[in-house]
């Protein structure tokens, strides 16, 4: 049997999506403009699919990760025969990275990570404010 969720748990597995988020942020901009011999070696970006989880006993719901894709746009091909990755025909395939689009969701990501770190926050002192009152 699983425990019933409360704040810091709903807070705390949010933060560790966001977490997952910013970190396949960071693998996409990492990889942006990254070159390949094939189509299907190249990068693609990759993006984490999110799950709602409800609690019925307190009414309370959060977030899981369920699974991480690839996501995005194919590769695209250049030709650049002097590229040491470059196949038969010259053609060498790069990442399609959007780093604008990686640098927003960062953004947004950290944000909301932030919003669960004051969440935290505020119910851990009203907690403690709680207990100072049957002193």
């Amino acid at each position: 049997m699983t425990q019933p969720l409360n704040v810091f748990t709903v807070a705390g597995r949010a933060m560790s999506a966001q977490l997952l988020r910013l970190n396949t942020n960071a693998s996409n901009l990492a990889n942006a403009g990254s070159t390949a011999t094939t189509a299907a070696g190249a990068y693609r970006a990759i993006k984490p699919v999110f799950r709602t989880s409800y609690d019925n006993a307190t009414g309370l719901a959060t977030v899981d990760v369920e699974r991480v894709v690839s996501a995005g746009p194919a590769a695209t091909k250049r030709h650049d025969p002097g590229n040491p990755l470059a196949n038969a025909d010259g053609d060498v395939f790069v990442s399609a990275v959007d780093e604008t689009q990686e640098l927003v969701e960062m953004m947004e990501t950290s944000r909301q990570y932030q919003n669960n770190v004051e969440v935290m926050n505020t119910a851990k002192t009203l907690v403690l404010d709680t207990l100072k009152l049957g002193k």
